[in-house]
């Protein structure tokens, strides 16, 4: 009996790993008469998925739609600096002048007030609704017949 509570005592005073203490925790419940628990299992994390092989290619830019680049209006041009762009850096342009010149309406983020360079573009308008911009551009934008 000695021998068994030495034992005893050893194991709860030396350190020991988690999984040491639990099994022997789960023996003397066991021996007590109780039911042995599972321990809690960590859930495994799910792998993230490997890509079709036509997806992990980089896709080429598109160059049609929005995307072809095309003669603009000499205001819009002066605007931009260059005579042919796409639409969406036509807008991402002008967003980006009415950023950095404070332009947007406080009150009313959605609208911009045009000053000199904007009434060029946006036929004279003092103010702007931000979904007016591509509608207002694209009679800028050349139509060509291909």
């Amino acid at each position: 009996m000695s021998s068994l509570a030495a034992r005893v005592f050893r194991s709860l005073l030396a350190p020991a790993s988690r999984a040491a203490t639990s099994s022997s925790r789960s023996a003397s419940t066991v021996a007590a008469g109780g039911t042995k628990k599972s321990a809690a299992k960590p859930k495994a994390k799910p792998k993230p998925k490997s890509k079709p092989d036509s997806l992990a290619k980089k896709k080429t830019p598109r160059t049609t739609g929005i995307f072809k680049a095309t003669t603009v209006s000499p205001a819009l041009a002066q605007f931009l600096g260059t005579g042919e762009t796409t639409r969406t850096d036509a807008v991402k342009e002008i967003w980006t002048y009415v950023k950095s010149h404070d332009l947007q309406n406080p009150a009313d983020k959605r609208e911009i007030f045009c000053d000199e360079k904007l009434k060029q573009i946006f036929e004279g308008k003092d103010k702007v609704g931000f979904l007016e911009v591509t509608k207002l551009l694209s009679t800028h934008f050349v139509k060509t017949t291909a």
